[in-house]
């Protein structure tokens, strides 16, 4: 053939890849049921922390425990116990000058309005700020004292853009003036939304020299009333977020608030409560004082150590990480933490809060400000990311900013890039959420959405499974009819995302496997009716799919318009008597290619090595990578062998091969059956069985049909045909199949009763001896 013979040993034997397969997953798409608009903004960060650059992300939050203390008029912060409870210049950006008011929040507000993304800035509520950056403050020094200067909500004077800093005040609107009169209101394009303040139930630990006691449940809702009043009041338009508590202590009882009890009794957790008393001084204003209800949640989740901590990379910790997004949404899991212990009755988290905002304030939106679920290095930190943000997405949430706590957070940028920019262009996953499941919630997970510019399917799908592959079966209910797909990912080899080739779709429906470790994004599109042929480049079909080996040959696409018919011209063939045999040849042809090769002997791979998902064959035996290796097959975990080339399930038959009879022997997953090629000159229709080739005298070609899914009414299979002779071209096959063919992929054909007969667009090119094609495939009813 034409097409690379690497590329062919990539791509060749899905029927063998299929067996190897441990995991059977289906899925359910309903494109036509548009359940709400997905938020841009829960693909968001804080302070763009150790990404690339190239997330092409929404929503930038500026936050922490720095900001709580932070005085907007000198840029002065105190990291509280964080770090010596030090004030000094550590908010202030490099290469700016710190003397500047609100220097901090413009510059950090400059660099997002210029993608275009939105900001959240944080407020200061908890009553002091740093009056200086001169560095630790003694425990002599606590507030009130030189070292601290009174924030309050309200100025209750004229603003100016020039703060007074020797008046021993700071206001909060007043700054909220700074930024609108910088940058507009809100629904001008100015600051979108405010938070109040950050993680109020840990004062007492992260800043006790400006607020030593507990904080209380009724203080924190006066707190937060005074100040989104005097926000709103500047900016109608602007978005409050709060009340930004740090994790499950804080949802139950405010860190067992000394005032709890006082409430306990009406209301089953604090989140409850602060909804209500926010809601009750709403009606009263006259406008919203909360539009998002602001937590803050990581994974309490544990394997052998918490998933977020940073030692957490044994097996277990890997496996409970991939587990953990499910307490966010999944009713059927507990989590293997003190929360699932005793608090099981508060998860799924999402569904929870939603009922407490539907009881005591509808309308509020919720966000994750802060959150992580660790291994932001490891493919099993990029998969939970994938996940959370398909969750956040399929369930509504406002928005969602990661806190990215390791320096190398790859994994976790490569996760936004999925959704955020999979092809470089910035192209992103659909706005629209549309219904998806899935029959394996433990090893997989699912999300879609359609972009409703261009009218694609967007699907996000999981492998949590760190040992085997996943083999999907995907139906699609929809009035659109999908024809084509693309496909990205991430997986063990690398934390980039890849671009893994495109393959056709029939009727709404495909197959499609995801190596072990893995995400995929596949973005379909439609506008036509499905055919019988077509020309797609994908190196498998519409309907099978072989881990990251899914790229496209070059070969199979060049020429579209005769892929369902050619010219009709007369033609000649020999008859001859053929005989063939479906033998691990077949399957493993390419075994002359490679030799007993190690991976790095790989021409043409990257640094000659071999890819998660890329199959070799080694001593008579195809192995399959499962992550990016230079290693002999077969001599470490990095290989999973897929069966013997020599043990396929063998069967053979004998044809005369002039017409298009011919016998063939079957078993439920293969079948064998001949076919002929002659040296004449010959152009065959889709319905003709004819075939030549460039060689002399007649050719014994072998068939093999392997069934990819099986779904009792219908199935797809994929064709292998093997070349154990001389070179052929234009040739065509025919072979025995169950029930009736209604697509096909990459070549066109006809049947007459059950034998199928293939020629076409796909096999014009060579193919030489020893080389196996597998660009075929079909899809029939019984």
């Amino acid at each position: 053939m034409n097409a690379p013979k690497r590329m062919l040993l990539a791509t060749a034997i899905a029927a063998v890849t299929q067996q190897a397969i441990a995991v059977d997953v289906s899925y359910s798409i309903d494109a036509d049921a548009i359940t709400h608009d997905i938020s841009p903004l829960i693909y968001g960060t804080n302070h763009r922390m150790y990404m690339s650059g190239n997330e092409n992300l929404s929503f930038y939050r500026i936050g922490g425990n720095r900001l709580t203390a932070y005085n907007w008029e000198n840029n002065f912060s105190n990291a509280g116990s964080d770090w010596q409870n030090s004030s000094d210049t550590y908010m202030v950006p490099d290469g700016v000058d710190g003397s500047v008011p609100g220097i901090t929040y413009t510059d950090f507000v400059d660099n997002d309005v210029a993608p275009g993304a939105k900001t959240l800035v944080t407020l200061q509520m908890a009553g002091y700020v740093s009056a200086d950056g001169d560095g630790s403050v003694a425990d002599s020094e606590a507030a009130p004292s030189a070292r601290w200067i009174p924030v309050y909500p309200r100025k209750n004077a004229p603003f100016s853009l020039s703060p007074d800093q020797s008046d021993n005040a700071v206001y909060m609107d007043e700054m909220v003036n700074f930024l609108v009169e910088r940058y507009g209101r809100a629904d001008e394009g100015g600051v979108l939304a405010y938070s109040l303040d950050n993680e109020p139930g840990l004062w007492y630990h992260t800043h006790s020299l400006i607020h030593p006691d507990a904080t209380g449940a009724e203080e924190l809702v006066e707190r937060s009333i005074a100040t989104a009043s005097a926000v709103k009041d500047v900016d109608p338009s602007a978005q409050i977020y709060g009340p930004a508590l740090f994790g499950f202590g804080a949802y139950t009882n405010l860190v067992s608030a000394p005032d709890w009890d006082n409430f306990s009794g009406s209301y089953p957790w604090y989140i409850d409560y602060y909804l209500d008393e926010m809601r009750n001084a709403s009606d009263a204003a006259g406008k919203r004082l909360l539009d998002v209800l602001d937590l803050h949640w990581y994974s309490e989740d544990t394997g052998d150590l918490r998933v977020i901590d940073s030692g957490a990379t044994s097996r277990n910790d890997k496996i409970a990480r991939l587990q953990s997004t499910r307490s966010l949404w999944d009713p059927d899991y507990v989590e293997n933490s003190w929360i699932g212990e005793w608090f099981s009755a508060d998860l799924p988290l999402i569904p929870h809060l939603q009922d407490s905002i539907n009881t005591y304030y509808p309308g509020t939106g919720m966000a994750f400000t802060e959150y992580s679920f660790g291994g932001a290095s490891d493919i099993t930190g990029g998969i939970a990311q994938a996940d959370a943000l398909g969750i956040f997405g399929k369930y509504n949430v406002e928005a969602a900013t990661v806190w990215l706590l390791e320096t190398d957070s790859s994994y976790i940028a490569a996760a936004y890039r999925l959704y955020r920019n999979y092809d470089g262009n910035n192209s992103s996953f659909g706005n629209k959420s549309v219904t998806a499941t899935m029959s394996d919630k433990e090893n997989s997970s699912i999300y879609a959405s359609v972009d409703s510019a261009s009218g694609d399917l967007h699907v996000i799908v999981t492998n949590k499974n760190l040992d085997e592959a996943l083999a999907g079966t995907f139906s699609i209910s929809s009035s659109t009819t999908y024809d084509s797909a693309q496909v990205y990912g991430i997986d063990q080899s690398a934390a980039n995302v890849q671009a893994l080739g495109s393959f056709n779709v029939v009727n709404n429906a495909f197959n499609y496997a995801l190596p072990a470790a893995s995400a995929y994004h596949i973005v379909l599109s439609g506008g036509g009716t499905s055919s019988s042929s077509s020309s797609s480049s994908s190196s498998s079909s519409s309907s099978s799919s072989s881990s990251s080996s899914n790229s496209s040959s070059s070969s199979s696409s060049s020429s579209s318009s005769s892929s369902s018919t050619s010219s009709s011209s007369s033609s000649s063939s020999s008859s001859s008597t053929s005989s063939s045999s479906s033998s691990g040849g077949s399957l493993c042809g390419t075994v002359n290619v490679y030799p007993n090769w190690t991976a790095k002997d790989w021409p043409g791979g990257p640094s000659n090595h071999a890819n998660a998902g890329d199959q070799m064959v080694y001593d008579n035996t195809l192995y399959q990578a499962n992550w990016y290796t230079n290693s002999v097959p077969g001599s470490d975990a990095s290989w999973t062998s897929l069966g013997s080339c020599l043990n396929n399930g063998s069967s053979s038959s004998s044809s005369s091969s002039s017409s298009s009879s011919s016998s063939s022997s079957s078993s439920s997953n293969s079948s064998s059956s001949s076919s002929s090629s002659s040296s004449s000159t010959s152009s065959s229709s889709s319905s003709s069985s004819s075939s030549s080739s460039s060689g002399s005298g007649s050719n014994e070609l072998s068939v093999a049909v392997a069934i990819s899914s099986d779904w009792g009414s219908g199935y797809c299979a994929s064709l292998s045909v093997y070349n154990p002779g001389d070179s052929v071209q234009a040739f065509s096959v025919s072979v025995a199949v169950e029930g009736t063919v209604n697509s096909m992929w990459n070549a066109s054909y006809s049947q007459s009763g059950t034998m199928l007969t293939v020629a076409g667009t796909a096999w014009n090119n060579t193919l030489d001896p020893g080389e196996t094609d597998t660009s075929t495939g079909f899809c029939a009813t019984r």
